[in-house]
């Protein structure tokens, strides 16, 4: 059972844009998600979309897995979980709404890098009151491509975009911050550990080149008052044109 968050917990995202929540799932739970992760890609999988997933550039190994929530009643159920409901609702200032779950998969030797920026040029939510809860299935070290976050910058409001060219990570950054690595928070996290980033958290990884791969499961949730800011939905529907995530 995942406890409400305390004044301290919500203080600090309040500050930082992003917290660190210890054995966030059980080793049990972990356990019962990278099996079923495992079963969904081997029986599922290829009869699912084309969007259901990304693919890493040796167009076989999967990258990203999208919209479980659609596909898969063990993930619907998950973010589902009433703990978890009540752990999110006051850092999205109101009734969350489950608005996705998924993967970046960060496979050993070819994981691919994602670009500095900021989630809400996806999500294109007004208020910002969305976030992601990033759960380490893997250990995630400082060589094999952990989360790098700037603290404070959800604060700043939306820095402008440009089309990245990366599948699954469409749109980044005009600019990469100039903020050194040593003044970010870097997400290193045991398997069952997890962050919770605001959707304005500037962010970024590096590029798997370890052999121990890195999966990360992502549940993400907004206020239910929230509505999509149509030139926000503009910028990132152009970006996701250029580079399709399939």
């Amino acid at each position: 059972m995942i406890r409400a968050p305390s004044p301290t917990i919500i203080a600090d995202y309040e500050r930082d844009g992003v917290i660190h929540i210890p054995q966030f799932l059980s080793a049990e739970e972990v356990t019962s998600v990278r099996e079923e992760l495992t079963r969904y890609i081997r029986d599922d999988l290829a009869s699912k979309p084309l969007d259901a997933r990304t693919l890493e550039k040796d167009e076989k190994t999967v990258r990203n897995l999208w919209r479980l929530e659609q596909h898969n009643a063990f993930f619907k159920r998950l973010a589902e979980r009433e703990d978890i409901r009540r752990l999110v609702a006051p850092l999205v200032h109101g009734d969350p709404a489950m608005a996705g779950v998924e993967t970046f998969n960060k496979p050993a030797l070819i994981g691919s890098g994602v670009p500095y920026h900021q989630d809400n040029a996806y999500f294109c939510q007004e208020p910002p009151d969305m976030l992601t809860i990033w759960i380490a299935i893997d250990a995630v070290t400082a060589a094999n491509g952990p989360v790098f976050f700037i603290p404070g910058s959800h604060k700043n409001g939306m820095k402008p975009t440009r089309p990245s060219g990366v599948r699954g990570n469409s749109i980044g950054l005009a600019e990469i911050p100039d903020v050194p690595l040593s003044q970010q928070i870097c997400g290193l996290l045991a398997p069952g550990d997890a962050t919770i980033h605001h959707c304005e958290t500037i962010h970024h990884s590096a590029p798997n080149t370890t052999p121990h791969s890195r999966l990360g499961l992502l549940l993400v949730y907004r206020g239910g008052h929230s509505r999509t800011n149509p030139t926000l939905k503009a910028a990132y529907t152009a970006a996701a044109t250029a580079t399709p995530p399939a």
